[in-house]
């Protein structure tokens, strides 16, 4: 039985792990150091007993948290660990972790092992890694797993990424719209298993057409002899295989919902939505934004190779570099300003990070209301006013507070009248770059998040800089 574990279960269980694969590194040391004719016994049977070892604390472990054991290890203790796994958890440990991870442990493992784990994999789970694994052993996965097998991973293959079809599964319970209550409970008991994640049937009719939905509690406490049709929900909300799979991903989370029916273009149920299946869109599409938004092209293992993870983060890193020398330029236009009066240098800091903190809330706040659906073109002029508006009245307060402790510091009134102004105007700027930029990379077909607190920083720098020295230099 895999048990799930406390957050706190699992971090302690965690760190048992590491004091482990430790204490198994002293040991392989220790038998390094007998007299060579006894070494590599002494080495294969530390080996053995290392591994089953492993193999006990694994055991009963749930795919979820030895996928979040398994990114929390270095490189050399997750060789050893992914080495001591069987097939079967090694199987479902993979579909668990992260997309970096798992194209690490794919790349290390030989291809007849490849091949054994796939074939452990259920025909959804086989299809959620299907792009990461080589096409070669794909090929011989396929040929492998017979008929029916074969059927349902090129029916999941058919559907585009990013879709409802590459997300459903194919364990549908359905129930003839001609039966009673009686009748279909009698039919639940005598199957071997149900599907995980059932909270209700979908009701077809003898084309296979959906007419509707019954939950498991209307079948528990209607009374047996009631028709399926007569308590079914008609016209239940169903997503086709080409949805996006971020809209239905909506779906779930605007009604709580735990499952979907998927069907066709006429009608004809295909398949079904699972909660289990969205959380790990949502958690895995929610990963690559906050990677973007930090620079990052795409999905880093913490322990990546140096090289690796160096390319990842340096496309970004060269745009910042260029957009700060030009900032930079801005500063050398007032050069003679500044020598005159050296406080400038020391307080034009803060009125460019200020502007860029409020740059990024209202990037957030955007950017999130892309992923919810909740802002278009006829909104994007009300929210441009309401955000200047924000950055006004925020700037008046912080921008008043501000300028008077620079004046009272520097005992200059005029250079706290000039820092206030400076930091109203580029927070007004910033929330006005905050709305305008994420809308213009969203019109363009690209994601928000990626580059847009990378543009902020450039232009509330470089305004900063420029309203701050420009102010100083024509009242100062």
């Amino acid at each position: 039985m895999q048990q799930r574990r406390p957050a706190t279960d699992l971090h302690q269980t965690y760190i048992d792990i590491l004091a482990l694969l430790e204490h198994h590194r002293t040991l392989e040391a220790l038998a390094e150091n007998q007299d060579r004719s006894r070494r590599g016994v002494a080495r294969q049977l530390q080996e053995r007993q290392n591994t089953a070892e492993l193999q006990r604390r694994f055991r009963g472990l749930h795919p979820a948290d030895l996928g979040f054991i398994l990114e929390g290890l270095e490189p050399d203790d997750r060789v050893r660990t992914w080495a001591a796994l069987d097939s079967r958890q090694a199987a479902e440990a993979i579909v668990e972790v992260d997309g970096a991870v798992r194209t690490w442990l794919i790349g290390g493992t030989p291809h007849h092992r490849l091949i054994r784990i796939a074939e452990s994999l259920d025909p959804d789970d086989l299809a959620w890694i299907a792009d990461d694994l080589p096409e070669e052993v794909m090929s011989d996965v396929r040929a492998s797993i017979g008929e029916v097998g074969r059927t349902l991973l090129q029916q999941a293959d058919a559907y585009p990424p990013q879709s409802v079809g590459r997300l459903m599964s194919l364990e549908v319970v359905t129930v003839r719209d001609t039966r009673t209550i009686a009748e279909v409970l009698h039919d639940l008991q005598v199957r071997a298993e149900l599907p995980d994640h059932l909270d209700r049937l979908f009701v077809v009719d003898g084309r296979n057409l959906l007419r509707g939905a019954v939950s498991l509690q209307s079948l528990v406490v209607t009374s047996p002899d009631t028709a399926i049709d007569a308590v079914m929900e008609r016209d239940p909300l169903a997503f086709r295989p080409t949805d996006l799979a971020a809209n239905a991903a909506r779906a779930f989370e605007r009604y709580d919902l735990v499952s979907l029916p998927v069907v066709n273009d006429r009608g004809k149920l295909v398949g079904r939505l699972t909660v289990d299946a969205v959380v790990d869109f949502i958690r895995v599409t929610s990963e690559k934004e906050a990677l973007a938004m930090a620079g990052l092209r795409g999905a880093e293992d913490m322990f990546a190779p140096v090289w690796e993870s160096a390319r990842n983060r340096s496309l970004w890193l060269f745009v910042n570099l260029l957009t700060a020398f030009v900032a930079t330029r801005f500063i050398g236009l007032f050069e003679s300003t500044i020598q005159e009066l050296v406080s400038l240098a020391t307080l034009m800091p803060i009125v460019a990070s200020i502007g860029g903190n409020t740059g990024n809330q209202t990037v957030a706040l955007v950017i999130r209301g892309f992923a919810f659906e909740q802002l278009s073109d006829a909104t994007r002029r009300h929210l441009l006013r309401k955000e200047m508006v924000v950055g006004l009245l925020n700037g008046l307060v912080w921008g008043s507070l501000a300028g008077l402790t620079a004046g009272l510091f520097y005992r200059r009134l005029a250079l706290g009248i000039v820092m206030m102004a400076a930091i109203i105007l580029n927070l007004m700027i910033a929330a006005a770059v905050g709305v305008l930029v994420p809308f213009a990379l969203h019109r363009m077909g690209r994601d928000p998040a990626q580059g847009s607190s990378v543009l902020l920083t450039f232009v509330t720098d470089s305004m900063g800089f420029f309203l701050f020295l420009g102010l100083a230099w024509f009242y100062l």
